[in-house]
């Protein structure tokens, strides 16, 4: 389960991940403010207030973890973009080594 998961990732941009993962981690978070708005206005048993508060950890450790994988791809972003970065300097070094030397020739 987890290859085919990892091989539809690969066909992914890194972008459109990140993206997916912001989405995630904003309905994660209002989830969470929700719960947090029922608990403070709501009158709770103790027993629902219980199940609420371990509602609560549960999303916390969700966003959590969201946030971890997003740090890990944007780190992956900044690297892919590093590399074009270096690729298009390069790129634009061998032009003017290659058209500029010609015609001065």
């Amino acid at each position: 389960m987890t290859k085919v998961k990892d091989k539809r990732r690969e066909k992914i941009s890194v972008a459109t991940e990140i993206d997916r993962l912001e989405e995630r981690r904003a309905r994660c978070q209002d989830n969470l403010e929700r719960a947090e708005f029922k608990s403070r206005r709501d009158k709770l048993s103790d027993r629902e207030r219980q199940a609420l508060e371990d509602e609560m950890a549960i999303m916390n450790e969700r966003v959590q973890k969201l946030d971890k994988e997003l740090e890990a791809l944007r780190g992956e972003n900044r690297k892919n973009m590093l590399l074009s970065v270096a690729l298009l300097a390069v790129s634009a070094l061998f032009y003017y080594i290659f058209i500029y030397s010609q015609t001065d020739s």
